[in-house]
C-alpha cells in the first residue's frame, strides 16, 4: 500500500492539475470573447467647436451623428466611440489634439478638419502612426501632391477644384476680366489660384486679406471697384463670408460688378445673408436637392431633426462616416487588417449623397461639379438649388506630383 499510494496520489493530483489547466483555458478563452464583444470602433474627431466658427463644426457633428444613428451605431458589428477635439481653429492646437488622440486615446481613424492650415500641421503625426485621417473638408494641394499617403482620404474634394469649376462656368458667361479676394492663408491661396487656372479672361487685380481676424473690407472693396472688373470671385467661409456679402452690397456694387463665390454661400451663412444673396451664383460638387437616395434620406432626417438644411460641410462629414463604415465592414471588424480597409475605401464603395465617385491615385475623390443658386423653398426658406452640371469627372491637378499609382 505505502507503494501503491504515492502513485495514485500523483497521479490525482496530475488530474486535478488538468482540471484546473482546463478551467483555466475555458476561463481565458472566455475572458478573451468579452474582450472581442467589448471592442469598439474608436474614432478621434477635430473639428472648430468654439468662436465664430463654431458653426461649421457644430454642423459636421451633427452630420456625424445623424451618419452614426442610420448605422445603428455600430460599424462590422462593433460600436462606435467618437471622441470629438475642439482645434479652436489654431494649427498648434489641432496638432496638439491629434498627437492627444492618437498617442492617448489611441484612436483607429481620425476625421474632420475645417482648415487646411490646420491639417497640414496634424497631417505628419497621423500618418507616422500608421492611422488612417479622413479629411471631411479641408484640402490643401501639398496632401494632393507630393505629402499624399497610403493612410489619407479626402471625403471633400482638393482646395483648387472647387473654384476652377466656377472659372469654366465664368468663361461660359463671356467673363474677360476679373478682380480676386480671398483670405491670407492656405485655403485661401488655393482657391484663388485654382479659379486663374482655369480663367481664360485676364486677372487685373488680386487682395489676400488677413485671417481670421479681418472682417472689414471696405478698403479691398475700394480697389475692386477701383480696377473697374467685369466681375469679382471671393472665397471668404463662415462670419466672413456673412460681413464680405453685407459690405458688397453697401458698397453699391451689388447689381453693377457682378459677384461669384465658392464656400462664400451656404446653408449655414443664408439666414443671416438673407436676400443678399440671391442671384450669387456658387460651386459645389454637393446641393442639398440631388436626386440620389442617399441623399434625399440625409437631407429630409436632418432636417426633421435639426429644423435647418445640412450644409456642403455635414455632407461631406456624412460621407465621411460611412466611408469608414464601408472600410470596417469589408475586414467584418478586423481593424488590424489595414491593407484591406484601405483596398475597400478606395473603391468608394458605399451610398455618397453626392453621387457615385472614384478616388484618384492620391485618395481625393474624382466627381462632378454643380452650379447651385439661392431660392426661396416652398415654406419660404432660403436655400441652395441645383442649376447645372459644369464639370464632370473632375480630377484634380495635383495627382501626378504623387507618388503613389
Amino acid at each position: 500500500m505505502k507503494k501503491i499510494l504515492p502513485g495514485l496520489f500523483r497521479r490525482g493530483l496530475f488530474a486535478l492539475a488538468g482540471v484546473a489547466i482546463s478551467a483555466g483555458a475555458i476561463l481565458a478563452l472566455a475572458a478573451g470573447q468579452i474582450a472581442a464583444q467589448q471592442k469598439t470602433v474608436k474614432i478621434g474627431f477635430v473639428s472648430t467647436f468654439s468662436g465664430p466658427t463654431a458653426v461649421i463644426g457644430n454642423d459636421m457633428r451633427n452630420s456625424f451623428e445623424l451618419a452614426l444613428d442610420h448605422l445603428g451605431r455600430k460599424m462590422g458589428g462593433l460600436p462606435v466611440e467618437v471622441i470629438y477635439e475642439d482645434d479652436q481653429q489654431k494649427p498648434e492646437v489641432g496638432k496638439q489634439k491629434t498627437e492627444k488622440l492618437i498617442q492617448s486615446d489611441k484612436v483607429d481613424f481620425v476625421v474632420g478638419y475645417i482648415w487646411s492650415n490646420v491639417l497640414l500641421a496634424s497631417l505628419k503625426p497621423v500618418i507616422d502612426s500608421k492611422t488612417f485621417l479622413i479629411s471631411s473638408n479641408a484640402g490643401p494641394h501639398q496632401i494632393a501632391g507630393e505629402l499624399c499617403s497610403p493612410f489619407f482620404f479626402s471625403s471633400s474634394w482638393q482646395n483648387d477644384q472647387t473654384p476652377q469649376a466656377m472659372g469654366h462656368y465664368m468663361n461660359q458667361k463671356g467673363v474677360k476680366t476679373l478682380f480676386l479676394l480671398g483670405p491670407n492663408y492656405t485655403a485661401g491661396k488655393d482657391m484663388l489660384a485654382g479659379v486663374a487656372a482655369t480663367f481664360k479672361g485676364k486677372v487685373i487685380g488680386e487682395e489676400l486679406t488677413k485671417w481670421p481676424d479681418q472682417l472689414d473690407f471696405s478698403a479691398e472693396l475700394s480697389k475692386a471697384r477701383a480696377a473697374k472688373p467685369d466681375a469679382i470671385f471671393v472665397f471668404y467661409p463662415g462670419a466672413a463670408g456673412v460681413q464680405f456679402l453685407t459690405q458688397y452690397a453697401q458698397a453699391g456694387l451689388k447689381g453693377k460688378i457682378p459677384l461669384y463665390t465658392v464656400f462664400t454661400i451656404d446653408s449655414l451663412s443664408l439666414p443671416r445673408q438673407g436676400d443678399l444673396a440671391l442671384g450669387v451664383p456658387g460651386v459645389q460638387q454637393w446641393v442639398n436637392d440631388l436626386p440620389n437616395a442617399a441623399n434625399k434620406k440625409y437631407v429630409a432626417d436632418f432636417k426633421a431633426k435639426h429644423k435647418a438644411y445640412p450644409s456642403f460641410y455635414g455632407a461631406q462629414t456624412y460621407d465621411a462616416a460611412n466611408l469608414i463604415n464601408s472600410a470596417v465592414v469589408a475586414v467584418k471588424g478586423d481593424l488590424s487588417n489595414k491593407d484591406a480597409m484601405r483596398d475597400e475605401m478606395r473603391k468608394a464603395n458605399y451610398a455618397s449623397v453626392r453621387g457615385p465617385y472614384k478616388y484618384g491615385n492620391n485618395h481625393f475623390p474624382i466627381q462632378n461639379f454643380y452650379l447651385q443658386d439661392v431660392v426661396k423653398d416652398s415654406e419660404g426658406m432660403l436655400t441652395l438649388k441645383t442649376v447645372a452640371t459644369i464639370v464632370e469627372n473632375n480630377r484634380d491637378r495635383f495627382h501626378n506630383e504623387c507618388p503613389m499609382k
